[in-house]
């Protein structure tokens, strides 16, 4: 006869997995109260999925071959920061040789500084014609010297362990100095679990 408590070894019933995802449903739920000029409609499908996509999350970080820490408490990646932005030799001709050589594909994971930190974002859409390609949520980036058709919005990075790591981790800085660290969304993390370090031209399909 099976004893009780031999029904909650699982993943799901562990006190850290459950702990993770407590973390990221209040995260969620507080940046949700938090959006301005959101629908009723819209913020009934966002809670609707919240549960799939904050399961997904957990176990997607909880499971992925990483050389970051996991913050079980507060549902996020943790490593040591360094004093500036890791974009050294992160020139746009040395980023763009580096895109142009490699096989593009959707879904691969790319930097990209926005604001202050580094920003991770997928290709959702290829456009070898035009030496382009679009990322999900900060648009179009050429990859192209001779072309004038440029995201001046937002610098795209080389990807690296440096970078990818402030990336995932949230690291800051303001003036050259480490400030208070961003958290990253939902949809980071996720796709922070998509990242193949031991080679950033390839992309781990969860």
């Amino acid at each position: 006869m099976t004893e009780q408590v031999s029904l909650w070894k699982g993943e799901q019933q562990t006190s850290d997995f459950a702990e993770f995802c407590n973390a990221l449903y209040e995260r969620e739920l507080q940046t949700l109260a938090n959006t301005d000029n959101i629908s009723i409609e819209s913020l009934q499908g966002r809670l609707k999925s919240l549960p799939y996509y904050v399961n997904r999350t957990a176990r997607a970080m909880m499971q992925c071959s990483t050389p970051l820490m996991i913050d079980v408490q507060n549902a996020s990646w943790s490593a040591k920061q360094v004093a500036r932005m890791p974009i050294s030799n992160q020139d746009k001709t040395t980023v763009n040789q580096w895109y142009e050589k490699i096989e593009l594909k959707h879904g691969l994971v790319v930097p990209i500084v926005h604001d202050n930190h580094i920003a991770l974002d997928c290709i959702d859409r290829i456009d070898i014609e035009k030496y382009r390609f679009r990322t999900n949520v900060h648009g179009w980036f050429s990859f192209n010297e001779n072309t004038s058709e440029e995201n001046s919005r937002y610098q795209l990075l080389k990807p690296n362990k440096r970078v990818m790591t402030a990336a995932c981790s949230g690291h800051s800085w303001v003036n050259d100095h480490k400030s208070i660290p961003v958290m990253p969304s939902l949809r980071e993390l996720l796709i922070s679990c998509s990242i193949n370090w031991s080679n950033f031209k390839k992309p781990i399909f969860l």
